[in-house]
């Protein structure tokens, strides 16, 4: 590490300029190649899985994506003259323009090709204020380009006029709805610079991390275009990569800076400093880099295409800001020189020379707060976590769709005027696939529509369409319950488990289940049934990585508790928000709908990384204080108090980061925002500052236990550099047991100066 650091301060125009070369190309490349992502939740051997390819096989011409024109009256209705022939011009022209394939229009007794929506006739409403037309493009949703759809938006808005409401609802159209531009980025750069210039007091060393943040972030962002045509790619992942990306960029690179201030007030050079800061707090940030990007990775083993993306994408953009960290910030400290340090600072410097920094206040005090009460504030936070984490017990894992959008989009609006005009249903009907084979399979699927009418939470049952060739027929059951809701999970499970079954005996018919809440509670049940491992693979790495690193038993259990409370906690906030609805339109979030199905998974990745920084960087200073004094005690007080005011300062970026994403208007977005930035909440100011300390104290001696026999076989991992390993060897208390932890602890001493003697 102190190579590289070298040179990247020798040649640190050559670094910039490298940096900045792989951001213009990558981006350039990225723009040449286009937007290639989708949000496909079809998990193959799935009920729904199976009844899309059937459909896809029988009904090829389907495969394009259909969205929804909507219009309503309240004067009158839309069978009036002028009505009609308005919104007739404005369905020709749209089915004119690029990648429209068909339109089906109300007004044109034509019957519906796709079997979703019944007859023609059947999209007047019944009291005839309110109709829909069905635009079919050639290509699914995520093939169109916004200019296509914006297109047949505009096209449709111009039939808008005094007392005719128009709007549209689909997939193609919903992407083309503005989500606040990059707002939410700019203001959560702008709080953590804010937050870098009052811990530092200088400019030019705030904008440092937030630059080489950008750089790194930025390149990441390209980059995830490209991949999003080798695999498949959600249409998040970008900017859940940028969330990820920021906050971790931002805090890595503020522990280098901090560092090289240090340095600095030391009395190195500018290189010196540099270059030291690298190869000490350098190293940290490798470890913290890898270990978020193991646990991101971690979601390969749930062999899902979709999160596959996912993993891949956010763990790519951790690996550019580490690598950024630790290059191109160097390269850019010997570019600002001493002005890392403030102007009073340089003139302290100069005046009195290096004085050693010694954190009093606030820090100090809290720290010795908890060792005197370590029962009372350990059941205070144990009891603010319970209470955050209760809402949990009523999780409700689903997807959002329209319906849950901002009250004022053309796609809630046009999502609500068909609930109202048709019934909740009608936006998200079930799809039923079959193969067929001779008489008796036609005969049972006559009789299956008029079982399936008579099936409790069914509204309406389209009649049987059967392909050219008559192999194939399929059939749509509307709910009368909404997409999301529960009524219609539980009407899915009523037709596999016992209509289904009984209209199949005596034939060859094998008849499954599609659509969109049978395809969500498909991908929801494989996630829920695969996530046990998925959590025990992740939080027993952690474990194992803090073992080694700490040589303990206690604290990688304590840790995995730890991690297991704040995820729980910060579901429990999720739920309040997202699901209940408490705030959510407030917050242009739209209203009360499931929590997306794949947050869980993705939330147990992010806070493992997340919280392993705060772990290691908050005991590994108490450990070395044990081995230097054997006063657990002593080795808590200090420990929290040397530690605490850093993870606080990284926390209040992260935070910031987050929330400030939560304005972008994108419902997911915001779900993993609000989840992170209260889960980093928690886990700094609850769990790490308080909790953790106050159960250390009421552990004692126990904290550093270790079997002799597993010490004995344990591999020892160091993550500082050679030079200071001998140091380590002089400490008097080190035993041969404790020497790998003693490696680990040194580096965060030099990170924070000593405090010897704070009153207990």
């Amino acid at each position: 590490m102190a190579a590289l650091a070298r040179w990247c301060v020798r040649y640190r125009l050559v670094t910039v300029l490298l940096w900045l070369l792989a951001l213009g190309g990558v981006t350039v490349a990225a723009a040449v190649a286009g937007p290639a992502y989708s949000n496909d939740y079809e998990v193959p051997g799935t009920d729904s899985g199976r009844a899309t390819q059937l459909l896809r096989q029988g009904f090829p011409g389907l495969g394009g994506d259909s969205d929804t024109v909507v219009w309503h009256t309240e004067d009158g209705t839309v069978r009036a003259a002028d009505v009609e022939q308005t919104m007739t011009r404005a369905l020709d022209r749209i089915e004119a323009l690029p990648e429209v394939a068909s339109v089906t229009s109300p007004y044109k007794g034509q019957s519906d090709q796709g079997g979703q929506g019944g007859r023609s006739t059947d999209r007047i409403s019944r009291d005839g204020r309110t109709a829909y037309a069905t635009v079919t493009f050639t290509r699914p949703a995520q093939d169109i380009t916004e200019a296509q759809a914006k297109a047949v938006v505009h096209t449709a808005k111009e039939a808008q006029g005094d007392g005719l409401q128009v709007e549209l609802g689909g997939s193609a159209v919903g992407a083309t709805q503005s989500s606040g531009g990059h707002l939410a980025e700019i203001l959560g750069v702008a709080v953590a610079g804010l937050v870098l210039l009052l811990a530092f007091g200088s400019l030019a060393a705030s904008l440092l991390p937030i630059a080489t943040a950008l750089v790194s972030v930025g390149t990441a962002h390209a980059a995830i275009g490209l991949l999003g045509h080798a695999m498949t790619v959600a249409d998040f992942a970008p900017m859940l990569g940028m969330l990820i990306g920021l906050g971790v960029g931002i805090d890595y690179a503020l522990f280098i800076v901090t560092r090289h201030r240090r340095g600095l007030k030391r009395g190195l050079g500018v290189a010196e400093a540099a270059t030291n800061a690298v190869a000490t707090t350098g190293r940290a940030v490798v470890f913290a880099g890898a270990t978020v990007c193991i646990a991101l990775l971690g979601m390969l083993i749930l062999r899902l295409g979709f999160l596959n993306g996912v993993a891949l994408a956010a763990a790519s953009t951790v690996v550019l800001t580490v690598a950024a960290s630790v290059t191109l910030l160097p390269a850019l400290l010997s570019f600002i020189g001493p002005r890392a340090l403030s102007r009073r600072e340089r003139r302290r410097l100069a005046e009195h020379g290096p004085q050693p920094e010694l954190p009093t206040g606030f820090a100090a005090r809290w720290s010795a707060f908890v060792e005197r009460r370590p029962k009372l504030l350990g059941a205070l936070a144990l009891a603010v976590v319970t209470v955050l984490a209760l809402p949990t017990l009523f999780l409700h894992l689903g997807t959002s769709d329209q319906g849950n959008d901002p009250a004022s989009s053309t796609t809630r609006r046009a999502y609500d005027l068909i609930a109202d005009g048709f019934g909740p249903g009608v936006n998200g009907p079930l799809t039923l696939v079959t193969r067929v084979d001779g008489a008796a399979d036609r005969l049972a699927l006559d009789n299956l529509g008029t079982t399936l009418r008579a099936t409790d939470g069914v509204a309406a049952v389209t009649p049987v369409t059967y392909n050219t060739g008559g192999t194939t027929a399929t059939l749509s059951v509307v709910p009368d319950s909404a997409p999301q809701s529960q009524r219609t999970s539980d009407l899915v499970d009523r037709l596999r488990e016992r209509v289904l079954p009984r209209a199949e005996t005596g034939t060859s018919l094998d008849v499954h289940v599609g659509g969109v809440t049978a395809g969500y509670d498909d991908f929801a049940g494989v996630i829920v049934g695969r996530l046990p491992l998925f959590v025990g693979v992740v939080v027993g790495l952690g474990c194992v990585l803090l073992l080694l690193a700490f040589r303990s038993v206690g604290i990688p259990l304590k840790a995995a508790a730890m991690n297991v409370a704040a995820v729980a906690a910060s579901f429990g906030v999720v739920v309040t928000i997202f699901q209940w609805g408490w705030g959510s339109e407030f917050l242009g979030l739209g209203r009360a709908g499931p929590i997306e199905p794949f947050l869980p998974v993705i939330m147990v990745s992010v806070l493992f990384g997340l919280s392993m920084d705060y772990q290691v960087f908050l005991v590994s200073r108490m450990y070395e204080e044990w081995l230097e004094t054997g006063d657990n005690r002593r080795a808590v007080r200090v420990g929290l108090a040397e530690t605490s005011r850093v993870i606080n300062s990284a926390a209040v970026i992260m935070i910031s980061v987050f929330l400030a994403f939560v304005l972008g208007g994108d419902r997911v977005i915001a779900m993993f925002g609000i989840a992170l930035a209260a889960a980093v909440a928690l886990d700094a100011f609850v769990l790490r500052t308080l909790l953790v300390p106050a159960l250390m104290h009421l552990l004692g001696r126990a904290n550093w236990w270790l079997p002799r026999r597993l010490d004995r076989v344990l591999p020892r991992i160091s993550i500082e550099p050679p030079e200071c390993r001998a140091a380590h060897e002089r400490l008097g208390d080190v035993t041969p047991d404790m020497a790998g932890l003693a490696n680990m602890a040194e580096l965060v001493k030099e990170q924070e100066p000593d405090v010897r003697d704070i009153p207990g």
